[in-house]
């Protein structure tokens, strides 16, 4: 008996020796899943030859194609880029023999490396992805395009501005070096609450976790129902109030809407023990009561973004709970995940070592700092969002444009260490809350099949964060009736999309069956031109009560944009 506790003694300091080694080393599983692979492919010599000869096979078309180029031969693209990648797109890279075997070079190998990975022998579908995923980012970072001497523009414009473009790159480097970030924008062309966040309003509740501010009507008459935006607290609540042209808030408020916004607070330290309950019971039930008690009405339109989204669910499933549904009149929830089973690219980071590692991370200050989770979304999309930048900055010396959407994806906020944590492992990793009362939050166990009100949904079509068919899913749960809104473009861009004449983006709507999959219900939409905005306002003003005067003015707290905003 002592024998045996001894060996299972020994197993766990060896098991412990081996967690503490790897969040050391290895916390997202990178060398070993790397190391697994190896071995496979040695275990499986015949495989591995064959995989070997492809190489051999696309080295010698290489070959081949690089010497019939140098002799005149036209380009014939013997290895495309995928069609989103537009690392090679200027003519030299097809004009030029010499600049087009560097690029064929480049691309066959990471097809063939990319390829042999995901057939390597005994690898999961999970350590396929993440491997691919870890793979992906070295792939990009070594890309020719990103390297000054096999960079073709970029040698090109320091001979026709006599170094000068590597002189500017190097002062743009040094200044990105000391603010800790490669910005996408320009960082000094905007302040919030001068050419952004600029509707008229008024904070009308301050509290320990949000602002809520009263936007000043517009119209004569207002609809009587509220409507309550609840702001993601992963980023500011401006990207829903951005200049004048764009602002959804403006927009809802030329409608004749009242609306009220979350402002949430930037956390410190001192809230790292600020929980998920917090932001329900502090948060999304504080800013109902606010905008009934300022409005006059009963009821409210609750409209959540992303993780706002989310947090407006749980509140509709909470409320259901307590048989206090009907202060609820409808629910718009955007790009907002309730079921966490294929969340998108970021799994990548959450199997159990890698949420260990995020963990240790944020308990170091009781909190995940903004920087840290923009660059893990910045990670999902590196082209486009961080070599994109490297080229134009430091390369070709560029200053940044100003882009205000950019400008509000820079201005991070911080994740309190009880809350975030709860969420990861709750939502993320265990996918807890489609389970019908396994989670209990404020206090009342939570099932989304209770919610009965009307909801309004939008998903977008290029969504990297949560995916649309991901969104899609409380619909086979949710008993009330729903409309749901596809959206061309992404997270942001698909949601922040203006009624214009020269808009570009389109959309599909329709009912949401109970029950239908989310490719039968696209099957039998039609897609229409331009913005969701005015469907989503003509779905709302029949359920939003007779036109009244506005309210009298509640407690006026000082000028929106507020305080929190700017922590």
């Amino acid at each position: 008996m002592a024998d045996r506790r001894f060996f299972h003694e020994q197993a766990d300091r060896f098991a412990s020796l081996q967690h503490a080694l790897r969040q050391a080393f290895d916390p997202f599983g990178l060398i070993s899943t790397s190391a697994k692979a190896q071995l496979a492919w040695l275990q499986h010599p015949g495989e591995l030859a064959d995989t070997l000869v492809d190489w051999s096979s696309d080295a010698w078309q290489w070959q081949q194609h690089t010497l019939s180029r140098c002799v005149g031969a036209p380009d014939i693209d013997l290895f495309p880029s995928h069609p989103d990648d537009t690392r090679f797109a200027d003519p030299v890279w097809s004009d030029s023999p010499y600049w087009d075997s560097i690029k064929e070079w480049y691309l066959f190998n990471t097809r063939w490396l990319q390829d042999v990975l995901y057939a390597t022998p005994g690898l999961s579908e999970a350590e396929c992805n993440r491997s691919a995923f870890w793979l992906r980012q070295w792939l990009n970072a070594v890309a020719p395009t990103n390297l000054l001497w096999l960079n073709p523009l970029a040698l090109t414009k320091a001979v026709l501005t006599g170094g000068d473009s590597l002189w500017q790159g190097y002062k743009n480097f040094a200044r990105d070096v000391g603010r800790g970030d490669i910005p996408m924008t320009d960082m000094d062309a905007f302040t919030v609450g001068e050419n952004l966040a600029t509707t008229p309003g008024t904070v009308v509740h301050r509290g320990r976790l949000l602002e809520v501010i009263h936007y000043a009507p517009t119209t004569p008459t207002v609809h009587a129902v509220p409507i309550v935006l609840v702001a993601p607290w992963i980023n500011k609540y401006y990207v829903l109030d951005l200049d004048a042209k764009k602002s959804l808030v403006r927009h809802l408020v030329d409608q004749g809407f009242q609306v009220f916004v979350t402002s949430w607070k930037n956390p410190g330290t001192a809230e790292r023990d600020v929980g998920f309950d917090d932001y329900l019971s502090d948060g999304i039930a504080t800013i109902v009561d606010v905008a009934k008690s300022v409005s006059g009405s009963d009821r409210v339109h609750l409209t959540g973004y992303c993780i706002g989204g989310t947090l407006a669910a749980i509140y509709l499933a909470w409320l259901a709970r307590r048989g206090e549904a009907e202060q609820v009149a409808s629910a718009t929830l955007l790009t907002a995940l309730t079921d966490f089973s294929h969340p998108g690219d970021i799994d990548v980071f959450l199997d159990d070592e890698g949420l260990a590692f995020v963990e240790r991370v944020i308990a170091r200050k009781g909190y995940l700092d903004g920087k840290e989770m923009a660059s893990s979304f910045r990670m999902l999309r590196p082209n486009s969002l961080i070599w994109n930048y490297w080229v134009s900055g430091y390369l070709l010396g560029e200053a940044p444009t100003a882009f205000d959407v950019l400008y509000w994806n820079m201005d991070t906020t911080r994740m309190p260490q009880k809350m975030h944590c709860y969420y990861l492992r709750e939502f993320y990793v265990k996918n807890r809350l489609v389970e019908p009362d396994a989670l209990t939050i404020a206090g009342e166990p939570i099932d989304l099949s209770r919610i009965e009100t009307p909801l309004f949904m939008v998903g977008t079509q290029e969504d990297h964060i949560a995916p649309w068919q991901q969104t899609w899913a409380l619909t086979g749960k949710a008993r009330g009736p729903v409309t749901y809104t596809l959206s061309s473009s992404g997270h942001i861009l698909g949601i922040i999309n203006p009624p214009r004449p020269d808009s570009k983006r389109s959309y599909w709507q329709g009912e949401a069956r109970r029950g239908e999959d989310a490719d039968t219900w696209l099957a039998r939409q039609s897609k229409a031109a331009g913005s969701w905005w005015p469907s989503w306002v003509e779905w709302l003003a029949p359920q939003s009560g007779k036109r009244i005067k506005p309210p009298a003015a509640g407690p006026d707290l000082g000028p929106a944009p507020g305080r929190y905003v700017l922590e």
